[in-house]
This record gives C-alpha cells, sequence and structure tokens, in this order.
C-alpha cells in the first residue's frame, strides 16, 4: 500500500468534560491509540471529521484515499452518515470499535465496509489491516466493473440486433450487410456501436 495514502478518520467529538467518566475516556485513548498508530505507519491522517449532515460535502472536498470510522456505542449511526456520503463515490471504509455487539457486522459489510475490527487495536496491526481493506476494496471495484461491463455489453447486443432487423426491413439488407452499415456508421461518428443502434431506434420510433 502507498504510504501517502490520504486517510480521514469520521469520529465522535472526544472532548472529555466529566474527567470521571471511564467510558469517555476510554474512547478518547483508544482514538489517540488509532491515531498514533496511522501517523507511526506512515499514513497522510488529514481530516477528522464528525459524522454530521456535512460529511459528504467534507468529504467531496477532500477527496480521501480510505475512510476509517473510530466509532463506539454509535457505531451504526456513524456507518450509516459514512455509508450515505460516499454512496456515489466510493471509497474503503475501516471501522473500529470497542462495542462487542456484532449484530450488525453483516449488514456494514453489506453497506461496504472493508473490515470491521473489534476491540484489541494495537498500532502493529493498523497497517495490515488497511492493507486488506484496500485489497478487498479494489477487488470488489474490479468485480463491480466487469459487472457493468457486462450489463451494459448484453444491452448493446440486444440494442444492435434490434437495429440490424429494422435495416433488414426496411432495407432489404442480409444481417452482415445490416451489421456492416451500423459499423461503419459508428466508425465514421467516432461513436459507440451500441450508442448508434439506440439512435437508429430512437429515430425510427420518432418518424413511425
Amino acid at each position: 500500500m502507498n504510504d501517502a495514502l490520504r486517510i480521514v478518520v469520521v469520529a465522535p467529538d472526544l472532548a472529555i468534560t466529566d474527567p470521571d467518566d471511564d467510558d469517555a475516556l476510554s474512547q478518547a485513548e483508544r482514538s489517540r491509540t488509532l491515531r498514533i498508530g496511522l501517523l507511526a505507519s506512515g499514513f497522510n491522517l488529514v481530516a477528522t471529521l464528525p459524522a454530521d449532515m456535512f460529511l459528504m460535502d467534507r468529504l467531496a472536498q477532500i477527496q480521501p484515499d480510505m475512510i476509517i470510522v473510530d466509532a463506539e456505542s454509535d457505531a451504526r449511526d456513524s456507518l450509516e452518515h459514512v455509508v450515505m456520503a460516499t454512496r456515489d463515490a466510493r471509497r474503503p471504509i475501516v471501522l473500529f470499535t470497542n462495542d462487542d455487539d456484532t449484530r450488525h457486522v453483516k449488514e456494514a459489510v453489506a453497506a461496504g465496509v472493508s473490515a470491521y475490527i473489534v476491540a484489541g487495536l494495537e498500532p502493529s496491526r493498523i497497517r495490515p489491516i488497511l492493507d486488506v481493506a484496500m485489497a478487498r476494496f479494489q477487488h470488489e471495484q474490479g468485480l463491480r466493473r466487469e459487472l457493468a461491463e457486462a450489463r451494459t455489453e448484453l444491452k448493446d447486443r440486444k440494442v444492435i440486433d434490434k437495429a440490424k432487423g429494422l435495416l433488414m426491413q426496411r432495407q432489404g439488407l442480409s444481417e452482415q450487410a445490416a451489421y456492416e452499415k451500423l459499423r461503419k456508421a459508428a466508425m465514421d461518428k467516432g461513436m459507440r456501436l451500441g450508442d448508434v443502434a439506440q439512435r437508429m431506434l430512437d429515430v425510427a420510433d420518432l418518424l413511425g
């Protein structure tokens, strides 16, 4: 993984208002350990942000390579904010939490979380965790691209076949001749074959 990876940490306000609040003190210490681990591992920690309604705009401005959610009992709420904020620009998301309620792990992974780390945070574990999270994210993005390409190819094939049929019917062309005519039009116009076929069908529908 590139050491210059730009990371944003999404975390609640860790200001300690009650020195006797053991939970707040524990979370603040864990959050401090996480940040120290990131910096010690050579990562570029560019910002720490709250999980609020402005998160999407802030992430759009910063354009981080990875998002780390540092959350406690409100992990699910924080994740919902992060997932919503990254739905149009997907990025690997890693959740660090001490909350041992793992009922929502499956939901979190399905929503796009690349790694869900419960307790036991040690600075030495941070790099391998992020390496695995990035590798998993890149693999899933590759699968998404392949699926999108397959769907586009299937859609194009149907449109092209329909356009060929129209040419064969209206101009008395053979299937090969109809295909060659579409292909030449695509090359002449610098367009995708599927787009030329769709445009021809749109015009045919308009003219009746």
